[in-house]
């Protein structure tokens, strides 16, 4: 591909790219297709002779976009989002244009400068401590990494060695000192909540120590705190293990608990008063950190100042292309004596001198990606009243769909209240294995509509169905549809309850559900329902009407009246259930007797 080649295709996926955004809302959310399905669809090897552009894109449609999970959708409301923007996709090509290793300043200075700043800028704009940038009093600042579990395992390298150093800071170089280094080593326990994403368990396996789990409790709001891990610490050190390292968690991945960092901070300043070696304390924000660019939250922060690292995931929540997470260290120092080796090849007058920073020392890799451009065109193009506006609207929707679960109580019950646009709820249900299992049927039966795509969670043994909505392009339009979706959904379940009482005729919308009684054929289905439709208008408390299609009567409830509430739904359920019951002559516990030789309970007498 020449320069002419390159300009014609650019200008082409371009278009596709944006007509792809503006039109991804029409399409199913999750893709569908079988695993294996490219297999069959490609060669069995690479091409000998150069295809051209067009049968490259032709291929792009027709072969991977069916297994295409669309996350920019407004309908993908599952795990966290993984946002992106115009700007951020075109400073993706210019880092492309400018590809390089980068791993230290003077491989491209611009790369390794730029960073510096725009991490600096992002510290003062989420209100993080300023130990924390670049020009801070402890000699902190930031680092791009790939994501929150890369930052987690560089931090826990950063944490060990530094613990092990204070530990055996006494012994004089030698034997001794290094055997007692490794036996340290066999003491270290890496710690995080119940709550804690699994990548703090998958980095104490990668490094090779021991992982321990602080308790988290429903009425704490599922968030870690200073009491449960002053009991675990003592737990520890009651086994002759040795805690080196936390992750304490804004923003917990199954409900967006916060955890209590003052009252961490307070029980740890307390340990360390008492002579014991501090504890490497990392603040995982992955998601919600970003909602740290509302000043209404800028007060969770004012703890991190007692912490030593702090990281958010930008691609998350701030409209940034993957893979672009943020970690702030309060001592650089943590990280570039546990990282830094510096063979002859990669020296320079520069980074000898101590005149620059050099990031290679502030990560695992060696070679490192121009990811601060991408930060630089969001930060520019969005301005950070641009970014707070987005951020508002994922946590107004999803409090708005908040509002609709409870008005909604006769299906479901709120999990977890709406914290950073995540909603978590349950079904309703006589005890806890049938909300489980009801909760589970609907949040498949969603899923399986295509329209929606939801991610569940258990916490404590409870099923719960997670709505995460803060890709930029929900509405309330989707909010509301995602609401019915799920009424539809709880609504079929609370019926199926009775499937042998009713068959849902139509399913829920727009607060209309219709339905029927059962019976043995279209005649005697016909004649209960009409039965029951009638006894229950008789009673006088509620008045329903009635349709026939194709031959098939059918019962309308229509619940649009504002004055309903749960109560009512209750009530007129239970009034169903029992007009159905009367117009079923053999129904005893739950069972359908159609003939008086089956249903003979009291020696065949009624």
């Amino acid at each position: 591909m020449d320069t002419n080649e390159f300009r014609t295709a650019a200008k082409t996926a371009i278009d596709e790219i944006a007509d792809y955004h503006d039109n991804v809302s029409s399409k199913r959310v999750v893709s569908d297709v079988q695993p294996g399905y490219l297999r069959r669809l490609l060669p069995s090897s690479a091409p000998l002779d150069p295809e051209p552009f067009d049968a490259i894109r032709a291929d792009i449609q027709d072969k991977i976009m069916p297994g295409i999970t669309h996350w920019s959708s407004p309908g993908f409301m599952a795990f966290f989002p993984c946002s992106s923007s115009y700007p951020a996709a075109i400073a993706e090509m210019y880092s492309n244009a400018f590809s390089g290793a980068h791993f230290n300043w003077i491989c491209s200075p611009a790369v390794t400068e730029l960073e510096t700043i725009v991490l600096d800028w992002i510290a003062q704009a989420l209100g993080l401590p300023e130990c924390y940038t670049s020009s801070g009093s402890t000699h902190g600042g930031g680092v791009l990494h790939g994501s929150a579990s890369e930052a987690i395992l560089t931090v826990m390298v950063g944490a060990r060695d530094k613990y092990i150093a204070a530990r055996t800071a006494h012994l004089p170089d030698g034997q001794d000192k290094e055997e007692e280094v490794w036996r340290l080593r066999s003491k270290l326990v890496a710690m995080g909540s119940a709550g804690a994403h699994s990548s703090t368990k998958k980095a104490a396996q990668v490094l090779g120590v021991r992982f321990a789990t602080v308790p988290i409790y429903e009425e704490d709001g599922l968030a870690m705190k200073g009491e449960s891990l002053a009991k675990t610490l003592d737990e520890l050190a009651a086994k002759g293990l040795e805690p080196f390292y936390l992750t304490t968690t804004m923003g917990t991945t199954d409900v967006c608990a916060v955890d209590d960092f003052a009252g961490i901070a307070g029980v740890l300043q307390s340990r360390t008063a008492a002579g014991k070696t501090e504890l490497f304390v990392h603040v995982d924000a992955a998601y919600a950190g970003s909602a740290l660019l509302l000043p209404e939250n800028q007060h969770l922060a004012a703890p991190f100042s007692h912490f030593h690292s702090f990281n958010f995931n930008p691609h998350k929540w701030m409209l940034t292309t993957f893979d672009c997470s943020a970690t702030f260290v309060r001592s650089r120092a943590d990280l570039i004596t546990a990282l830094s080796i510096k063979p002859p090849y990669l020296r320079n007058q520069f980074s000898d001198n101590e005149l620059v920073t050099d990031y290679r020392d502030w990560q695992i890799p060696l070679g490192r990606r121009f990811r601060s451009l991408k930060l630089w065109f969001v930060l520019r193009s969005y301005g950070i009243k641009g970014l707070q506006a987005h951020i508002r609207n994922g946590v107004a929707m999803g409090e708005k769909l908040e509002e609709r679960l409870r008005r909604r109580g006769d299906l479901f019950t709120v999990f977890t209240a709406s914290r950073f646009g995540l909603v978590s709820l349950r079904v309703g249900g006589r005890d806890e294995d049938e909300v489980n299992a009801r909760t589970e049927k609907v949040y498949e039966a969603v899923n399986a509509g295509g329209r929606f795509y939801l991610t569940s969670t258990v916490v404590a043994g409870k099923f719960a169905i997670r709505v995460c909505l803060g890709v930029p392009s929900v509405r309330e339009e989707h909010v509301q549809g995602v609401f019915e979706a799920l009424v539809e959904e709880a609504e079929k379940e609370r019926l199926r309850r009775r499937g042998d009482l009713f068959t849902v005729f139509t399913a829920s919308r727009f607060g209309l559900v219709s339905l029927r009684v059962g019976g043995r054929d279209e005649d005697e289905v016909n004649a209960r329902t009409e039965k029951v439709y009638e006894a229950v208008n008789a009673g006088g408390r509620f008045y329903l009407t009635s349709t026939v299609v194709a031959g098939k009567f059918a019962i309308r409830v229509c619940l649009g009246v504002p004055s309903v509430r749960e109560e009512h739904v209750q009530g007129v359920f239970e009034a169903l259930v029992e007009e159905a019951e009367k117009a079923t002559p053999w129904c005893l516990d739950g069972k359908v007797y159609h003939d008086q030789v089956a249903y003979q309970p009291y020696g065949g007498d009624r």
